[in-house]
């Protein structure tokens, strides 16, 4: 079954909740101040099914369609915007005693500029004016809508302008037989994308609890999902769904849906409000957007004036900051940020409108291109542009280049794009595939910002070389924060040019293939006095600054000498004070092993004897032998492992 959302539009008292009434057998005025005072003042809703096709061959399959019926007077557009986000297609009413009026301009341009493609105009009371007038207002009709999309259709299409009668019931089948054939052009929402529910009702239901309405606009919500709430965060249980008043399973794009919600009471829910699958999306303050400024406008808009704001059932005062210039003109467009006052959820494709700060009236409307700009960058045109065109593969890419050599995880890209997992890795599996992209797990990387990260590490390390001759080379986490780089894209860097064999790494030393230590004779020298030294002196050793005093090079080159022997382990540190050189401690764990067959056992004053030293060295000796589990303490001894 087809599933289409089908809105009201025009002036007040032009005949929209009795044309819905004639049509659905319901009435949308559900307040008791619109039955008073017999206007429609909030949002309407009925539904009602027809064939799904206008053939009498068909198949019997069924078109769902479901009415949001919005209010006509000027004081309620708010109402009305927060109705016509999610429609597919409009009845743009028109009366025929009254032909077209203010309300019927404003909320026509509302609609283009929200980007609906579809729809009939109805030309309502019928039976209260003669033929003649009929056939004027027809004309004054097809003028008004000439060039636009709702435009007098070509022979082979049905007649997007319809008379009709709500009272008499004239016209009211050819009308059907037209939102059939309209309905059927109208591309069905994607039920696969991520669950997206714009609140615009929330009510209490005896028995039940807790229940918001909205159209649902992308993706499938069932019984049980979890959902959360923003911008608040709140996280809630669907307990139960209904579309058009029947208990289901399931909601899918494209069909009004009432959910039982479990977690939240109505004071923690409003309308502007937006459910949406737990942990996906984030919220934001800033979007950058395509604005356009109606023809009609009263008066330029200037940089950074303040506008209402309205997406979907959302509305909130914004700041307009346009890229570029100084002001829009009416009827010229501009790249601009929105900038919100409170966080809201905003995704890449949604459409909204601008009013006039004060007097209040539709000056323009737009779509988000980007409601994550990454903070304090600044905003490229040709990247807007990327995201202006629509290519999916190109927008994908765009976003990643924009992290640079960061790269940019699943999880942030989803949430950017608006896109499910799938969608993001079909469109992408190409330039993967390529190597334009580079994915590392579930991190993706652009691979010319990888390249000039790889010069940067090579660069780095060459440059370390050359002021530190005598260090082997330079620790990867040093080498890692010198050229900036998140752990996850710095090990996927290193490991491309260790492939490439343009990158060395020794333990956690990285090195440029072919170089490390490179000394000059005095400092090879020195090397090897300190390595005699110690060599020679067996457990009995100097002390290292006695050692180091006795070279011919300075202080500072001695000591990086010394780091070189103790990372080669040809000296071996066992005190802050004691240094050994690794062939001494070799001969220490024969003697040891030895002794073990005699004893088991081994105390301060057998150790002095066995090894010939003093207190001094014996002591650290046999801590350094408990450290490396050669010996155990136990007691006054140690037993021999």
């Amino acid at each position: 079954m087809k599933s289409i959302i089908v809105g009201t539009a025009g002036h007040i008292d032009h005949g929209k909740t009795a044309l819905v009434k004639a049509l659905t057998g319901i009435d949308a005025d559900r307040l008791e101040e619109e039955k008073r005072r017999g206007i429609t003042i909030d949002l309407g809703f009925a539904h009602m099914d027809l064939p799904a096709s206008n053939d009498e061959t068909a198949n019997g399959e069924t078109l769902r369609l479901g009415f949001v019926d919005v209010p006509g007077h000027e004081r309620f557009i708010r109402n009305m915007l927060a109705g016509v986000g999610g429609i597919d297609l409009v009845l743009l009413v028109i009366a025929a005693d009254e032909a077209i009026k203010p309300q019927t301009r404003e909320h026509f341009d509302i609609l283009q500029l929200l980007g609906v493609q579809r729809g009939i105009a109805v030309l309502t009371k019928s039976d209260a004016v003669d033929a003649e007038t009929l056939d004027v207002v027809r004309l004054e009709a097809e003028e008004f809508l000439r060039g636009t999309f709702l435009d007098q259709p070509s022979l082979d299409k049905p007649n997007s302008i319809v008379a009709v009668s709500s009272l008499t019931g004239a016209g009211l089948d050819e009308l059907k037989r037209a939102m059939v054939a309209v309905a059927a052009e109208a591309r069905p929402r994607d039920s696969h994308a991520i669950a997206r529910l714009p609140i615009d009702r929330v009510f209490t239901m005896k028995g039940f609890g807790t229940v918001v309405t909205g159209t649902l606009v992308a993706g499938t919500i069932r019984r049980e999902d979890e959902l959360e709430v923003f911008p608040t965060g709140r996280r809630v249980r669907v307990r139960g769904v209904q579309v058009h008043g029947q208990t289901a399973e399931a909601a899918v794009a494209g069909q009004r849906t009432a959910l039982n919600l479990a977690g939240a009471s109505t004071e923690d829910l409003s309308r502007g409000m937006t459910l949406a699958p737990a942990a996906t999306f984030e919220t934001t303050q800033r979007a950058d957007v395509w604005l356009r400024l109606l023809p009609s406008a009263p008066r330029a808009v200037k940089d950074r004036a303040r506008v209402h704001f309205h997406s979907y059932t959302m509305e909130t005062v914004a700041e307009v900051v346009l890229h570029g210039t100084h002001q829009i003109a009416p009827g010229e467009e501009a790249f601009a940020r929105i900038k919100l006052p409170e966080a809201a959820l905003l995704l890449p494709g949604d459409r909204f409108i601008i009013r006039q700060f004060s007097p209040v009236v539709t000056i323009g409307g737009g779509v988000v291109l980007d409601a994550a700009p990454i903070p304090r960058a600044r905003v490229h045109d040709d990247f807007l542009k990327i995201l202006a065109g629509g290519d999916a593969e190109a927008i994908l890419r765009a976003r990643i280049a924009r992290r640079h050599h960061e790269g940019i995880p699943m999880s942030r890209l989803i949430a950017e794009a608006g896109w499910a997992r799938g969608v993001i890795e079909m469109q992408l599996a190409q330039a993967v595939r390529t190597g334009g992209i580079v994915r590392a797990g579930e991190l993706f990387l652009h691979l010319p910002a990888l390249e000039a990260l790889k010069s940067r590490i090579v660069s780095t390390a060459g440059d370390f070389h050359k002021k530190n001759p005598l260090v082997g080379g330079i620790g990867k986490e040093e080498l890692r924060a010198q050229v900036d780089a998140v752990p996850e894209v710095f090990e996927t860097v290193a490991a491309m040019l260790i492939r490439d064999k343009k990158l060395e790494v020794v333990g956690e030393q990285v090195r440029l293939p072919g170089l490390g230590v490179v000394m000059k004779n005095e400092e090879a020298e020195s090397k090897s006095k300190i390595e005699d030294a110690f060599a020679s002196a067996g457990l009995k050793v100097p002390a290292l600054h006695e050692v180091i005093a006795g070279l011919k090079v300075d202080r500072a080159r001695a000591q990086k000498i010394v780091t070189l022997l103790l990372r080669d382990k040809v000296l071996i540190k066992v005190s802050d004070e004691l240094v050994f050189h690794r062939s001494a401690l070799e001969e220490l764990r024969r003697e040891l092993a030895a002794y073990k067959a005699k004893s088991p056992r081994i105390d301060v004053a057998k150790f002095k004897e066995l090894t010939g030293v003093s207190r001094k060295y014996a002591i650290p000796l046999l801590e350094y032998l408990d450290r490396e589990r050669l010996t155990k303490r136990v007691g006054d001894a140690r037993e021999i492992l």
